[in-house]
């Protein structure tokens, strides 16, 4: 009489093993080394999947239409902060594991999580301008020579990022890419408006295009850029502009919703060795928070000023906070510079 029983609680045991053998990872497109994946697999034999989004916004809106299943996602600092005011990240104490001592405690910055308690600080980089020599009269210093040569008729592209590029507005007019205020807001719209005429498109796929000349310059994050630029180093370059820029920082940050956050730890924690972040920042040629990564990255990539500023270029960087409420005075701003003819 017992036997079905104990059949079932078998089954059980085994469907509830099976699902504590995986991870889920939503990221952005191509944040994330995969050899870091694959050697993530074979030293735990967790099976990794992974999802990705091209914006904060993308992420956030999915998840909260429903979306289930994701163990990790990377939110942008900003965004860090905002789905923990919505409840949705689990407490993880990353901060007490040993390799949280390699961690650069700056970036500790999310207003919600100053200790490091629920999140993972993992990279961080800058957005600047890709541009083709060979499409341009002249290099590309500043947003000024940007459309300078958007005026004498060559293709150029901003990101179709409502902080992203209402932020250059507001860069180039002097005032905090977090600003409340509306005139702020206003004069940063309506710089951009005089200029929506001259760029082709707000998108995230210009790469390629940039590469093969079809776009002259486009405004985009600088590691993605370097990579593509190593393939044709005379031609393609990357610059942060004179008048100043944004700088982004991702987070690892485990859901409440996550079914596997035994797993998600697990990863985290693989993610605290100096020799995984190193793996990542090479790959993505972006900066690492992993200090004792620093070290074990080629020269060409921990010398490079593009990735590393100086310090009186980081002295012009600006990084996004949560706006809270006056996110929506920034989304009625895009949607209008987004639909004007």
């Amino acid at each position: 009489m017992t036997r079905y029983p104990l059949i079932a609680v078998l089954a059980a045991w085994l469907v509830s093993n099976a699902a504590a053998e995986e991870l889920h990872l939503y990221n952005w497109g191509d944040y994330i080394n995969p050899q870091i994946l694959g050697r993530f697999t074979e030293e735990s034999g967790i099976k990794v999947s992974l999802d990705v989004y091209g914006s904060n916004e993308e992420m956030l809106a999915k998840l909260q239409a429903g979306a289930t299943g994701y163990d990790l996602v990377f939110p942008s600092v900003h965004m860090h902060d905002s789905m923990a005011a919505l409840g949705l990240l689990e407490k993880t104490h990353i901060n007490q594991s040993e390799g949280f001592k390699n961690i650069d405690t700056a970036f500790l910055r999310a207003k919600s999580d100053p200790k490091g308690e629920y999140c993972l600080p993992y990279a961080w980089g800058t957005v600047g301008i890709f541009y083709n020599k060979s499409q341009v009269s002249k290099p590309i210093e500043s947003w000024a020579d940007f459309f300078a040569e958007a005026q004498l008729g060559k293709k150029v592209t901003m990101l179709d990022d409502v902080r992203e590029t209402l932020g250059v507005g507001l860069i180039v007019n002097g005032k905090s890419v977090n600003s409340h205020n509306a005139e702020d807001l206003k004069q940063a719209t309506d710089w951009l408006l005089q200029r929506k005429p001259l760029i082709s498109a707000f998108t995230y796929d210009v790469q390629a295009l940039v590469a093969s000349g079809d776009v002259a310059a486009a405004h985009f994050f600088v590691g993605t850029s370097l990579i593509y630029a190593k393939s044709d180093p005379d031609n393609l370059f990357v610059v942060i502009p004179e008048e100043g820029a944004t700088l982004y920082q991702e987070d690892m940050c485990m859901l409440k919703s996550a079914p596997n956050k035994e797993n998600a730890k697990r990863f985290m924690e693989f993610f605290l060795r100096p020799e995984i972040a190193a793996m990542n920042a090479a790959q993505q040629m972006n900066g690492t928070i992993n200090r004792a990564a620093i070290a074990l990255l080629p020269a060409e990539l921990r010398d490079n000023p593009q990735i590393n500023p100086p310090e009186k270029v980081r002295a012009k960087l600006q990084i996004f906070e949560d706006l809270g409420r006056d996110l929506r005075q920034y989304d009625r701003a895009w949607t209008r510079v987004r639909t004007a003819d």
